[in-house]
């Protein structure tokens, strides 16, 4: 997969960048760079795949990506305004030495694990404002506010582990990648099949195949499956339309197809996922 580099500049007389991007700098290709990623979503709603995780994001949703680890995030309609403030920093950025202090155990934990997360309740509720003064801060201050996120976020378990341990390949593979991910988020409510994405990209279906579990870690299909049990998940959320009408919505053609499908992401029924919102 040729998946775009992103060159991520510190902010001027700091180590580091902190900042908001706001539609259409919001927009971007599935893409990596070498630095850590804290985001956080401040405006709009879409589907964010993040490694070989898919799920949907919101207002006040808070993820940390580790470095080099592909990502996306997709906004549901074109004509949307998203913005997001995003944090970019290295392993390194502050000099040498400074992570093997003790009292910095749990930052230094953080940043070794090759995963993306998501965090949840009060963890979120309390990295949310101290990114905003993050952002708002300058010179040391800024620096230490920065230290104060990594070691709320390393200090607890209140986030969900999206993906681990995702290796993008190193090889430069047939860059329709992106014809193929930017294909599956227009169409994942429609019927698909192998032959049409295959075609579209430009590939017999076997070599599809192995392209994209090579690449994306998973079938094509499970990825499909993902994008559809995510939609489904922010009608249960954000809606009151009966579960049946959902699973119709969700590009699917049988109730039990879908219960099934549904469960093996969730770990759980439509109906038990909803309740939990209520």
């Amino acid at each position: 997969m040729k998946t775009l580099i992103q060159k991520v500049e510190p902010d001027v007389n700091q180590s580091f960048a902190c900042r908001v991007y706001e539609t259409p700098n919001f927009e971007t290709n599935w893409h990596k760079h070498p630095e850590f990623e804290l985001i956080s979503i401040l405006k709009g709603h879409g589907t964010a795949l993040i490694g070989d995780h898919v799920c949907d994001y919101k207002v006040n949703d808070v993820f940390f990506i580790a470095g080099n680890l592909p990502h996306w995030f997709r906004k549901h309609q074109p004509q949307m305004s998203c913005s997001v403030l995003v944090v970019h920093f290295t392993d390194d950025c502050w000099g040498n030495g400074l992570l093997q202090m003790p009292e910095m155990k749990s930052v230094q934990a953080l940043l070794k694990k090759n995963n993306g997360i998501q965090l949840q309740k009060k963890l979120k509720k309390e990295v949310l404002p101290a990114m905003q003064a993050l952002h708002q801060a300058k010179g040391f201050d800024k620096l230490m506010r920065l230290f104060s996120c990594l070691q709320l976020i390393g200090g607890s378990t209140q986030y969900k582990v999206l993906t681990e341990d995702f290796h993008d390949p190193a090889v430069a593979v047939n860059p329709a990648i992106e014809k193929i991910i930017d294909y599956s988020f227009k169409h994942f409510l429609e019927p698909v099949t192998l032959d049409e994405i295959a075609a579209i990209a430009n590939m017999t279906i076997p070599t599809f195949c192995r392209f994209f579990k090579k690449n994306i870690k998973k079938t094509y299909f499970d990825f499909i499956r993902d994008l559809r049990i995510s939609h489904a998940c922010k009608l249960l959320t954000s809606t009151d339309k009966p579960i049946l009408e959902i699973c119709y919505e969700s590009g699917y053609k049988s109730w039990a197809h879908f219960s099934k499908q549904f469960k093996e992401v969730k770990d759980q029924t439509p109906s038990q996922f909803r309740k939990q919102f209520l």
